[in-house]
């Protein structure tokens, strides 16, 4: 691999660990491709959190769109990131319009205002999450249409939602509502509390119908798992580790704004050799 796609790796391995893993299952030519997609998302998921108020964070993802028009502050070579990026998108004539509309929606990310609906949310997440599920079936495939669109959606969704829950303690920290504002309101549920870091019965009735739309979507994942071939199985394996966040999720004992449901890198890595030795028949039945 390049020295660019070496540090896209590194990235990647302390900012998205599942990530890092699942592309260690996929053939090395495609590899690189991998590692700069998902470094690029995991670059852009963190600007909030390297940012004290949104002007700053706006002038980074800015940074990122002019790249993608052809317009540089400065040399991309300077940005291993964004250089394998480039080469990517070159490699397997990925469609930049995606990538910019991947930033665009990110900006959510820079303020504090509350998502509207689960409609909008379930957007954010088709934007964002399902985005790269369905390029990394296109650079799995060797830059050819995998027919995994509707699939790359619905595992978007599912796992957006699911790593959504797991963070409400953080994101609840510093004010922060991606907890949909119709589903709230159909519970009842005070804002104010969960900021408070206040678990309320009324909160855990939210969460609850929330993890039914994670299985709603998972389910559909299954319908559609013909798309799941071997050449794109490697960018479903984070898939599998939904079920076990949702168990824990799910514990009597587990309070929702205490800390974040997880799973020990351990867990996480046996679970995805051991769908990967199964070729994924968990999501294809």
């Amino acid at each position: 691999m390049s020295s660019d796609v070496d540090h896209a790796a590194g990235a990647l391995r302390t900012e998205d660990w599942n990530r890092y893993i699942s592309v260690l299952f996929a053939g090395s030519d495609h590899r690189p491709g991998l590692f700069a997609l998902y470094a690029f998302n995991a670059e852009i998921a963190r600007v909030r959190r390297m940012i004290s108020d949104p002007l700053p964070g706006e002038v980074r993802l800015q940074w990122w769109r002019d790249l993608l028009d052809g317009v540089e502050h400065g040399e991309a070579a300077a940005n291993p990131t964004a250089a394998a990026l480039q080469e990517t998108i070159r490699t397997y004539r990925l469609p930049v319009a995606a990538l910019q509309a991947l930033i665009d929606a990110r900006v959510f990310d820079l303020y504090d205002d509350p998502m509207p609906s689960l409609n909008d949310l379930e957007g954010y997440a088709g934007e964002t999450t399902s985005a790269i599920f369905q390029l990394a079936c296109l650079i799995l495939n060797g830059g050819e249409d995998p027919g995994t669109a509707t699939l790359s959606g619905h595992a978007g969704v599912a796992y957006s939602l699911t790593d959504l829950m797991r963070a409400l303690p953080y994101h609840a920290s510093r004010r922060q509502a991606y907890l949909p504002a119709d589903l709230l309101a159909r519970h009842h549920v005070d804002l104010e509390t969960v900021f408070a870091g206040r678990t309320t019965p009324e909160l855990k009735a939210a969460l609850a119908e929330l993890r039914a739309h994670v299985r709603h979507h998972m389910a559909r994942v299954r319908e559609h798992s013909a798309g799941i071939t071997d050449k794109t199985a490697p960018a479903f394996l984070p898939l599998v580790l939904i079920a076990p966040y949702l168990k824990i999720l799910e514990r009597p004992a587990h309070d929702p704004l205490l800390r974040p449901a997880e799973l020990s890198k351990l867990r996480r890595q046996w679970a995805m050799w051991r769908a990967a030795s199964n070729r994924l028949r968990t999501l294809r039945q």
